[in-house]
């Protein structure tokens, strides 16, 4: 059975199937990987496919089949440095790959990210993506199907398979894309974010830093801390979702206004009136009594840094959104890639150890921007388009008396 030239195997059940898959795999420049999960009432995501590919073969994987050992696709995936591992929106599929086995694929490609280096596509979803550069439509249908029932039907597994078909003829386009706009090493750092292995390793210690915080009391934050992290272990004890226990709100409300008592538990918005005299409202109230204040090194930066914007700082702020809303459509490249909005807001503010003002950011985006905050830069309105100048480029000619009225210079606005 063929597909665009390309052979697709049957669904791989067994071990020795799936190992001398490996082994050809192994001797391929990339492979293109994808995963089916389901999580909806776990804590841990229950994986119920993998599908991989080259440029020459395709084939899925059934990891429930009974009886077989996913050693050879795990050793591949983490272990062999001479294999690029190429995924699209990746993280929930490097997360599965984690908690097998605490390493990431590596080395590893994100066509999503990469997309955000030579197009305004900031999150651009697989179908878009597949839409973009094969003109074709993707079926959706079997999408939101439950993937952990057996056995699988064929439009599934099609499906399934389809996703790194796609992506294995889509990725040397875009990889031919990035070497000739001289872009590839704008993602080095963005590849080697997404192959951190702790950022998929949830340590309970620091849940807390997920929810938002309600001030910067070290009372309540210290409160905060040590009930999510007892929520952690909970979900991950009886592998359950965490919000299955409490909600964020739910958790902040209690760290900020904690019970006398287990019996005002049952007053608390987002727990039933059962958590008064059950074994899992005496676990709480025991984290609230041992919870101590947060350490003074533990304690969150700032949101903004710098002196604060006032009015005038917000407004050099709204012109950095500006000119990186007209920089990023000018080199055709995701703002977001560049910077972010809380950026250009502490840059306004005074601050100078900033990405946007390091590296390749720099020389793209964050001299301009710097310029534009040092009243060196300026926007012009030419022909009815806006564009950016440099002050000392704007000429302005008076004109000579009696004479006919000489055009206009061009409006300019800059940050003062």
């Amino acid at each position: 059975m063929r597909k665009d030239d390309m052979k697709i195997h049957p669904l791989i059940t067994t071990t020795e199937a799936l190992s001398d898959l490996c082994t050809r795999l192994a001797k391929s420049e990339f492979v293109a990987v994808d995963t089916e999960f389901m999580r909806e009432n776990t804590y841990w995501p229950e994986l119920c496919l993998v599908q991989i590919a080259n440029t020459e073969e395709a084939a899925a994987i059934d990891p429930m089949a009974p009886g077989i050992d996913l050693g050879p696709l795990l050793e591949l995936m983490c272990n062999n440095e001479d294999v690029l591992k190429v995924f699209h929106a990746g993280g929930q599929d490097v997360e599965i790959i984690v908690n097998l086995t605490g390493k990431t694929p590596h080395p590893i490609f994100d066509t999503q990210i990469a997309m955000m280096a030579i197009s305004q596509s900031e999150q651009i979803g697989y179908a878009n993506l597949v839409e973009t550069w094969m003109g074709l439509t993707i079926d959706k249908g079997a999408r939101f199907t439950d993937w952990s029932r057996r056995p699988l039907t064929d439009r599934q597994i099609e499906y399934a398979i389809g996703d790194v078909t796609h992506l294995a003829t889509i990725f040397p386009r875009i990889l031919k894309k990035l070497i000739k706009t001289g872009r590839g090493l704008w993602l080095d750092a963005e590849m080697e974010k997404l192959a951190d292995p702790s950022n998929y390793l949830t340590d309970p210690g620091v849940a807390w830093k997920r929810i938002r915080q309600p001030g910067r009391n070290p009372q309540v934050l210290g409160r905060m801390k040590a009930l999510a992290a007892w929520r952690e272990s909970e979900a991950q004890h009886k592998n359950i979702p965490r919000g299955r226990i409490m909600r964020d709100e739910t958790l902040a409300d209690i760290a900020s206004h904690p019970p006398k008592g287990q019996a005002d538990l049952a007053k608390v918005r987002g727990l039933s009136a059962a958590w008064r005299d059950n074994d899992i409202g005496k676990r709480l109230m025991k984290v609230l009594a041992d919870a101590e204040p947060l350490p003074k090194d533990e304690m969150p930066e700032k949101i903004k840094q710098g002196a604060p914007l006032g009015k005038e700082g917000a407004l050099v702020a709204d012109l950095l959104k500006l000119l990186l809303k007209i920089r990023a459509r000018e080199i055709d490249v995701a703002a977001r890639l560049l910077t972010r909005a809380d950026e250009m807001e502490a840059l306004a503010a005074g601050v100078r150890d900033l990405p946007v003002l390091q590296g390749w950011r720099f020389e793209v985006f964050g001299k301009d921007a710097l310029d534009l905050v040092e009243g060196k830069l300026a926007f012009a309105v030419e022909r009815g388009k806006l564009k950016m100048t440099h002050i000392d480029d704007v000429v302005v000619v008076a004109p000579a008396a009696e004479a006919a009225p000489e055009p206009e210079a061009p409006d300019t606005l800059a940050a003062e």
